[in-house]
């Protein structure tokens, strides 16, 4: 045998290859996936489009312009049924993208399955069914912590009692680094998050102590990886200590398999530019590396963000590249082939103990609140997130933190890949919203209507009961009801919930040479970047500061600027940011949080007298929310009000809003707060006449 041979013989066996995925309906991604399959993707990622996460139909008006966006639609089982066609569950490894309505997907996951003569059983995969994070970042939450965490620990029970290997959870650290966690807030907030699930399970008498080593043993983790790979590795080998011991303190688990730190990672998104996206290769690969190097803290499952996704949808020729990368890492080259590269590293095991320490520390800050529920309904770690978040943008602002052709190294030559930028990303059909709505009224028509009413009363007498849900949902999936349905239902009892945003509380590092003076008793107290320098050693952060003041006299009162996030985009980061800067600035900001209708925005925007109106989506249905909040405010009078856009947004559907009125249209190429809140200004003194500065 050659070293080569001998050497491939002893090799690890790779992670799990997965690619994220999901758009437009049931039947185009069941497609994508059996092409991604073919070329050997060894494992599925769903991913679900807005109104499947947050419990609508398509027909529901705030599904407008959301309808197989960011994922694929799935209103009941007919379009699992379509999803999975051919696709064989038993052999499968799925993890569904999934939390306020997991049960609800499992259950039809689970009778898909069944339906193809699999043994449920024989299943294997992850709900990621972990909430609490969805009140930080994604925003995907229906209900209040207390009646999710039943939700949770109801999948759970069922999963250990029935599913055998199928992990009910997947504590996600992903969105909490993507909301602008910090390594040690990462590690923290996850650790706490797991706390309040198993403690929910010990308190429901699930996770009973003989059977708590094999609750454990079901839980694995969602994680980000940044571009700071080697503290990124170091980060994983913490989560793989701070896991093992508490398992062993706190709930006395003795099994060392029964603690392994199980975990899957998508490689952070955040860190992708707009700006040169070519970029984004080498950025994704070096992610890649934090999570694969070290043998004792790799990742069981991996899926990677394609080069354009921070232009629009990834293409399967995209998504293909990126599967590639794993590819060739796994199968070209050595890693595999040797013990833990890191081991007896001085400098890995001194970053491996400060990270540990300081979580410990943030562990005991939060724990001594009342656990990550009560931090969550004080605003404590959404506050957390947005100052990190905050001084992160900072960072970037004035060079501090570089980011190549975004801060740095601008000058570039054209990119052909982006040549035709309109071929560039996957368009979303514009007919699939209008398909979905036809289908699911179809659906609704051809049921027994009889069986639907049982099903949905029968759910709603065990809500109001401590019964596990999980039996009420499979009959629920096998009448026919809708996954709009099945929440409506459970809203009715459990009621819904609207979380604190994190402004008010969030702060920012001063920046050397920056004045933390306020522009109003709107900003007082708010510590703030100084950002780039201007003539005579004043920062553009001054300059508009005064500006506004000045504004604020020309105008007789405070300048106002309302930001709503309509549709379901629970993204906030950016409108986040943006209300802190603003405020910080001098402004009064008016910032009610996600999930608003554009009705809602129209109605504030008049009632709070604001003086533009800045409008956040991320989803990709800017188009049709933003139109629609300009006929509102038409139809109210105001037709004269400015309204500015930002998000993930193409030229040519900047070209459009322009057309339809918007005053300003900012991307991620905007990366300057201060540069965006000075033409949010001169959008407030072009529309009252004011003379520019």
């Amino acid at each position: 045998m050659t070293p080569v041979e001998s050497a491939a013989a002893a090799r690890d066996r790779p992670w799990i290859f997965r690619t994220y995925a999901g758009h437009s309906s049931a039947a185009r991604s069941n497609a994508l996936y059996r092409r991604n399959l073919a070329k050997g993707q060894t494992g599925l990622s769903v991913a679900f489009d807005l109104p499947t996460q947050t419990g609508y139909d398509p027909d529901h008006p705030l599904a407008r312009g959301e309808v197989g966006r960011v994922g694929v639609p799935i209103a009941h089982l007919g379009d699992l049924r379509q999803l999975f066609d051919e696709i064989p569950l038993a052999r499968m490894n799925t993890s569904m993208t999934i939390n306020a309505t997991a049960m609800w997907l499992l259950a039809l996951y689970q009778v898909v399955a069944q339906e193809q003569g699999a043994d449920p059983a024989q299943l294997a995969g992850t709900t990621q069914n972990d909430i609490i994070k969805e009140y930080l970042s994604r925003g995907t939450y229906v209900f209040p912590p207390g009646p999710s965490l039943r939700l949770v620990t109801d999948v759970i029970a069922y999963a250990v009692a029935e599913l055998p290997r199928w992990n009910p959870i997947n504590i996600c650290s992903y969105h909490l680094q993507e909301a602008g966690a910090t390594p040690v807030q990462e590690l923290a907030f996850s650790i706490c998050s797991a706390i309040a699930v198993l403690d929910a399970v010990a308190a429901a008498g699930i996770g009973t102590p003989e059977r708590m080593s094999e609750v454990c043993r079901r839980v694995s983790f969602f994680v980000n990886a940044g571009e700071r790979f080697v503290e990124e590795l170091c980060k994983m080998r913490a989560f793989v200590a701070l896991w093992d011991e508490l398992l062993r303190t706190r709930y006395g688990v003795t099994d060392p398999a029964a603690r392994r730190f199980r975990y899957g990672v998508q490689v952070n998104s955040l860190g992708l530019t707009e700006a040169q996206p070519e970029n984004n290769i080498i950025r994704i690969v070096l992610e890649t590396l934090g999570v694969t190097l070290s043998k004792n803290a790799r990742c069981r499952a991996l899926q990677l963000p394609a080069w354009n996704e921070a232009l629009g949808l990834p293409r399967p020729w995209d998504q293909q590249w990126s599967l590639r990368i794993q590819q060739i890492l796994a199968h070209e080259t050595d890693l595999l082939e040797h013990e833990d590269l890191f081991e007896g590293s001085v400098v890995v095991a001194a970053r491996v103990d400060e990270l540990v320490a300081s979580a410990r520390a943030e562990i005991d800050r939060v724990q001594a609140m009342g656990g990550a529920v009560a931090a969550v309904e004080s605003g404590y770690l959404k506050s957390a997130m947005v100052s990190a978040q905050a001084d992160r943008r900072a960072r970037i602002e004035d060079g501090t933190q570089v980011v190549v052709g975004v801060n740095r190294f601008t000058e570039t030559e054209p990119n052909p890949l982006l040549a035709e930028l309109d071929a560039a990303i996957q368009p979303v059909d514009p007919e699939a919203e209008k398909a979905a709505q036809r289908a699911v009224a179809a659906w609704r028509a051809g049921r027994d209507a009889a069986a639907v009413r049982a099903a949905l009363l029968e759910l709603r007498a065990a809500a109001a009961t401590t019964a596990n849900l999980m039996p009420a949902t499979l009959a629920c999936v096998r009448a026919g009801v809708t996954t709009g349905e099945w929440t409506d239902t459970l809203r009715e009892i459990f009621g819904e919930y609207r979380a604190p945003t994190g402004v008010a509380g969030a702060t920012r590092t001063i920046a050397p040479g920056a004045s933390s003076t306020a522009g109003s008793s709107s900003t007082a107290g708010v510590p703030s970047s100084g950002g780039e320098v201007g003539a005579g050693g004043r920062s553009r952060a001054d300059e508009v500061r005064e500006l506004v003041v000045r504004t604020r006299a020309e105008l007789g009162r405070p300048v106002r600027l309302l930001i709503g996030k309509p549709g379901l985009d629970g993204h906030s980061n950016g409108a986040e940011q943006i209300a802190v800067r603003a405020r910080d600035a001098g402004f009064e900001v008016i910032y009610q949080g996600i999930r608003l209708t554009p009705a809602q925005i129209v109605a504030a925007a008049i009632e709070e007298d604001v003086h533009v109106v800045g409008l956040s989506i991320l989803s990709g249905a800017h188009l049709d929310l933003a139109t629609e909040v300009i006929g509102g405010l038409r139809a109210a009078g105001a037709g004269d009000l400015p309204v500015i856009v930002g998000g993930i947004i193409p030229p040519a559907d900047a070209q459009r809003l322009t057309r339809l009125g918007v005053a300003g249209v900012f991307t991620p190429r905007d990366f300057e707060l201060d540069a965006i809140i000075l033409n949010i200004l001169e959008v407030v003194r072009s529309a009252h006449g004011l003379e520019s500065s």
